[in-house]
């Protein structure tokens, strides 16, 4: 009698193929480009037949904006949770400068020039785009209502302030492709300038705030 014994092949269920799809579908789109996120490409890397991939998406362009929407927001999950338990607004916000700043970021900085550039063309995209935008506002926001609120941070409009630390974080985003060697330390710290003065702090203060310790 043989002693090898054929594995059983285990269906998977159409929710479960979907998600797999998705997730192939942004990790491509983050370390690829949006352009990359196509039937056969997905395809080649599920090992599976381009019909396949159809079936779930019989649409291209509404699996490109939903690679997007995942990557994005698995981006946004990591760099600011929804949930903070393990420190203060201003630990997180730190934290958030921390991991947003250098080569670590340019991946999530690509993935957005892309997605802004290809969504004059594509409509299922722009409102993607548009979603993920506000989810970015809502999320510093929040953290910057809560700073307020415990009385770490001062301002009169969270959401304003929270928009312009944005702003300039994607205005430095921008050059991700570009050799940034020479960029001067003011221009580095620009967001972090920007933060600090918009909510009533000292200058180096975000700087030398400890991070707090997030659990893989």
């Amino acid at each position: 009698m043989s002693s090898s014994v054929e594995r059983k092949r285990v269906r998977k269920t159409p929710e479960a193929r979907r998600a797999e799809i998705v997730e192939v579908a942004a990790q491509v789109a983050l370390t690829e480009g949006l352009e990359c996120v196509t039937l056969r490409r997905l395809a080649e890397e599920l090992a599976v037949r381009p019909g396949l991939i159809s079936h779930y998406f019989p649409s291209a362009e509404e699996l490109v904006a939903e690679a997007f929407a995942v990557a994005s927001t698995g981006e946004l999950d990591s760099l600011l949770p929804a949930e903070r338990p393990h420190g203060t607004p201003a630990q997180y916000l730190a934290r958030y400068f921390a991991l947003s700043a250098g080569e670590a970021y340019d991946d999530i900085s690509r993935l957005w020039i892309n997605a802004r550039h290809l969504s004059r063309y594509r409509p299922v995209l722009r409102d993607r785009v548009a979603e993920q935008e506000r989810a970015s506002d809502d999320r510093l926001e929040g953290l910057v209502r809560e700073g307020v609120e415990r009385g770490e941070f001062r301002t009169d409009d969270p959401r304003a302030t929270a928009i312009q630390i944005l702003v300039v974080l994607d205005g430095l985003g921008a050059h991700a492709n570009t050799d940034r060697t020479d960029r001067p330390e003011v221009v580095t710290r620009m967001a972090v300038s920007t933060a600090e003065r918009e909510l009533g702090l000292a200058a180096g203060t975000l700087t030398r705030t400890p991070l707090p310790v997030v659990p893989d």
